[in-house]
C-alpha cells in the first residue's frame, strides 16, 4: 500500500470517527472542530517520527546529454526548488549540456532563430506528496551537477529555492545572468573572457558571494536591507551609488552587476 494513500486514510478515519460521535451524543459541549485540527496536527507529527526512521528509497539519478542542434547561442532558464546545484564548463563542441540530475529532470527545448532555448526544472512531484512528511528529508538528497557548452554565447535565468548553488561560470561565456534565490546560499564565479556580462541578482534570505576574475571590471550597484554587504573597494572603488572599477570604459571584458538582496549576507571580490 502507497504511504500517501494509507496517511490520508488515517485522517479520514479519526475525522469521521469523531464526526460520528459528535453525531451519536457521545460528545457533549465541544466544538468538535477544536478536536479535528488537533488531532491532525498530532497524527501528521506521528507519521513524520515514523517517516523519520524508516529507509527511504535511493533518489533516481538520470544522466543527461543534449545536443546543440547547430545554434548558435542558447538561452537556458533553470527552475531548482531545493537541493544542491552545480553549473560549470567542459562539454563537448556539439553539445548544450552534459551531466547528472539527481532527483530527475524535465526539460523542453525549441529553436528560436539561431538560438536554442531550454528549459529546465525538476520533474512535478505534484500536491499533496511535496508536504508529506516523509518526503520533507527526500530533497536534501536532489542533486544537479552538469557542464554547459563554452564556446558560444550563453543566457543564464537562474530560479532557486532553499538551495545550496554554485556556478562557476569563468570559462563560459555567460553575456547575461538572471539570477531570483529565496533561502539559499549561492557561489557565483562571473566569466572570465564574455566581453560583456550582465548580472541581475534578486535574493530573499541568502548568502551570496560573488567573485569577478582578475582581469574583469565590474560595476556593481546594491540595493540591501537587513543585508551585511562585503566589497573588495580596492578593484571596485566606491563612486556615487555604484562601486565602480578604474578601467571599466576600457576594459575588453566587464560586468554590470545589480544587486539586490533582502536579509542575508553578499560578497563581492
Amino acid at each position: 500500500m502507497r504511504r500517501g494513500s494509507l496517511f490520508w486514510g488515517v485522517i479520514f478515519i479519526v475525522v469521521g470517527g469523531i464526526w460520528l460521535l459528535d453525531q451519536l451524543g457521545v460528545i457533549v459541549g465541544i466544538n468538535i472542530w477544536n478536536l479535528i485540527w488537533p488531532s491532525f496536527l498530532i497524527i501528521l507529527g506521528a507519521w513524520a517520527l515514523l517517516g523519520a526512521t524508516r529507509h527511504r528509497s535511493p533518489v533516481e539519478v538520470e544522466q543527461v546529454t543534449l545536443p546543440l542542434e547547430g545554434a548558435e547561442r542558447a538561452k537556458i532558464r533553470i527552475k531548482y526548488g531545493a537541493g544542491r546545484l552545480r553549473i560549470g564548463a567542459g562539454v563537448g563542441s556539439t553539445e548544450l549540456i552534459d551531466g547528472s540530475f539527481s532527483g530527475g529532470l524535465d526539460h523542453h527545448s525549441r529553436q528560436e532563430g539561431d538560438t536554442l532555448v531550454l528549459d529546465m526544472r525538476l520533474p512535478d512531484y505534484g500536491f499533496p506528496n511535496v508536504i508529506l512528511p516523509w518526503n520533507l528529508g527526500r530533497w536534501a538528497g536532489f542533486e544537479w551537477t552538469f557542464g554547459l557548452n563554452g564556446e558560444i554565447p550563453l543566457e543564464l535565468d537562474v530560479d532557486t529555492g532553499a538551495s545550496e548553488a554554485r556556478l562557476d561560470l569563468e570559462n563560459l561565456k555567460v553575456t547575461d545572468l538572471r539570477l531570483d534565490t529565496g533561502a539559499s546560499s549561492t557561489e557565483i564565479t562571473l566569466p572570465a573572457k564574455a566581453g560583456f556580462t550582465k548580472v541581475e541578482i534578486d535574493a530573499g534570505a541568502a548568502s551570496v558571494k560573488l567573485r569577478v576574475p582578475s582581469g574583469v571590471a565590474a560595476r556593481i550597484k546594491t540595493e540591501v536591507a537587513l543585508v551585511g554587504v562585503t566589497i573588495d573597494k580596492n578593484r571596485f572603488p566606491r563612486e556615487g551609488g555604484v562601486y565602480l572599477s578604474p578601467d571599466y570604459d576600457t576594459a575588453e571584458n566587464k560586468a554590470d552587476i545589480d544587486i539586490d538582496v533582502g536579509a542575508g549576507s553578499i560578497s563581492v571580490q
